[in-house]
């Protein structure tokens, strides 16, 4: 029998093992825990998709991970897919109605973002940043270690910060489901190697020099980091500003102090700095026209002139 005849298994590349499911759920499926179920599929269209359609039998706190998305999906529909076990590819189910009035529940994946970075910074060492409004950026060195080189193991001399690419290693989709609650998706590349990468834009935890990519550790640490900020703001009404979201939200983004474009919803564009996030969650651009809020759009960093 030839290597191409072997079925396809979950060791049948040990350097990506499976997760964990049951050590998973011990770990965080507890009592007076926000997590109250969590399954682990070996493959699925989108865990978005599925949770959206199982809401209505689930009580808040459902989390669904899938080893592999064949049609994961970001926002204007675009397609997100990786190899299996590369990544972790999941989704949690919501329900911040009616602490939370539902004119807030805008806040949630700008909070998941901010959760996110927070989990990875602990477990993974790598510092993300996040780009308005749900992508998850790592910086990818330019150009390999020299071994001859008198630094660190990370490549870097003490204090020096990493240079190189911001690289797009994740993204965030939050659906409102039919029964009133609200369905986060998240996909990030973990072990995604530079020939992998589906576009040369993209990046992963291991290309950011990462300093652990077993998965199971890194999806704890975001859960809980997850858990911590959702009930903050649920405890203040969603509250950005009470919750120190906001604040928290802003100090992690990358896209504030940059010239950008915002694409528009039928077409239309604006070319500003982004000078902050209000209230309501939307990027405030100061334009040749004036300070002008943008709700929704595709959000392009500029390069300087």
């Amino acid at each position: 029998m030839t290597s191409s005849d072997v079925p396809e298994n979950r060791w049948s590349d040990l350097e990506r093992p499976p997760l964990n499911e049951t050590a998973l759920r011990r770990a965080l499926v507890r009592p007076g825990s926000l997590w109250t179920s969590l399954d682990v599929v070996a493959a699925t269209g989108s865990t978005n998709s599925d949770l959206t359609g199982r809401a209505a039998g689930l009580e808040e706190g459902a989390v669904l991970v899938a080893e592999e998305q064949s049609a994961g999906r970001g926002r204007l529909d675009r397609s997100w897919s990786a190899p299996a076990r590369s990544g972790l590819f999941f989704s949690v189910l919501l329900r911040p109605g009616p602490r939370v009035p539902a004119e807030r529940w805008g806040w949630l994946p700008l909070l998941t973002g901010v959760a996110v970075a927070a989990g990875l910074s602990r477990a993974a060492g790598v510092d993300t940043a996040l780009k308005w409004p749900n992508d998850l950026l790592v910086t990818v060195p330019e150009d390999p270690k020299d071994p001859k080189d008198p630094k660190d193991s990370d490549g870097l001399r003490p204090g020096e910060a990493p240079s190189g690419a911001e690289r797009k290693a994740g993204g965030i989709l939050a659906e409102r489901t039919a029964d009133g609650a609200v369905v986060v998706g998240v996909g990030l590349n973990v072990s995604l190697r530079a020939d992998e990468l589906p576009v040369p834009t993209a990046g992963s935890l291991a290309l950011a020099g990462a300093v652990s990519t077993d998965r199971d550790p890194l999806l704890r640490a975001v859960l809980r980091s997850l858990e911590q900020w959702y009930g903050e703001w649920r405890a203040e009404g969603g509250d950005p500003a009470a919750s120190r979201l906001q604040e928290a939200y802003a100090a992690g983004c990358s896209t504030l102090g940059r010239t950008v474009r915002a694409e528009l919803p039928g077409g239309t564009s604006l070319t500003g700095e982004a000078v902050a996030v209000d209230g309501d969650g939307r990027l405030v651009l100061a334009t040749e026209d004036g300070v002008q809020p943008v709700g929704a759009g595709d959000i392009v960093h500029l390069r300087p002139v």
